[in-house]
C-alpha cells in the first residue's frame, strides 16, 4: 500500500507518497516525472514517517537547524541508487556537478556518463530531502531540475549558495 501526504511550501504544494515505513515519493507541483514511482493503489494516510519529513521540510524552509531526515526508500535502478546516494552527501548551501558525480562513480568502478548522472538525477523520485538540487553543469549552468529553473535557483538561494558564479542557461531541455 502507499500512502499519500500534501503539504504546502515557498516552492509550491509538495506531495509525498510513503509504503507506510520510509519516504518513496516527494514531488513538487508540476514537477517533470511527477509521480512516476507512484503505486496505483495510493490513498491519503497520516503516518509517523510523514511527520517526520513535515517536520524536516518545516526546518529546511524556515531555515532553521535540520533534523535528521526521515528514512528514505526511492525506487530506481541500481544505478540510479548509487547517483541518489552521492546527492545526500552534497552538503547544505553547497553544489557539485554531474561530471564530479560522474567521477566518483567511476572512481568507485561504476561506468558512468555525466549525461546519465544527469538522467539519474532528473528521475530522483523524492525532490528537495535528496538534493538533487544542489547538482549543476559544469560551468554553473543552472539546468536539469525537473521542478523548473525557478524553483531550483529558489532552492539554492535559500540555503545561501554563491549564485554569482551560477547562470540560467538561455536554452535547454530543463528550462
Amino acid at each position: 500500500m502507499t500512502y499519500l501526504m500534501h503539504m504546502d511550501s515557498p516552492v509550491g504544494p509538495l506531495h509525498l507518497a510513503s509504503d507506510g515505513q520510509a519516504i518513496t515519493g516527494l514531488w513538487l507541483e508540476g514537477q517533470k516525472y511527477f509521480a512516476a514511482t507512484l503505486e496505483k493503489d495510493a490513498r491519503e494516510g497520516s503516518l509517523p514517517v510523514f511527520d517526520r519529513a513535515a517536520a524536516w521540510l518545516e526546518a529546511y524552509f524556515a531555515k532553521e537547524p535540520l533534523p535528521p531526515l526521515p528514512p528514505l526508500a526511492p525506487k530506481g535502478s541500481p544505478f540510479r541508487q548509487e547517483v541518489w546516494k552521492r546527492l545526500l552527501v552534497i552538503p547544505y548551501g553547497q553544489t557539485t556537478t554531474y561530471g564530479a558525480i560522474a567521477g566518483d562513480l567511476r572512481a568507485a568502478g561504476i561506468s558512468a556518463a555525466a549525461q546519465a548522472v544527469g538522467g539519474a538525477v532528473g528521475h530522483n523520485p523524492i525532490s528537495i530531502l535528496i538534493p538533487c538540487h544542489r547538482v549543476v553543469g559544469s560551468g554553473g549552468s543552472l539546468t536539469g531540475y525537473a521542478g523548473g529553473v525557478a524553483k531550483k535557483q529558489l532552492l539554492l538561494e535559500l540555503e545561501g549558495v554563491d549564485m554569482t558564479v551560477l547562470y540560467v542557461p538561455k536554452k535547454g531541455t530543463a528550462l
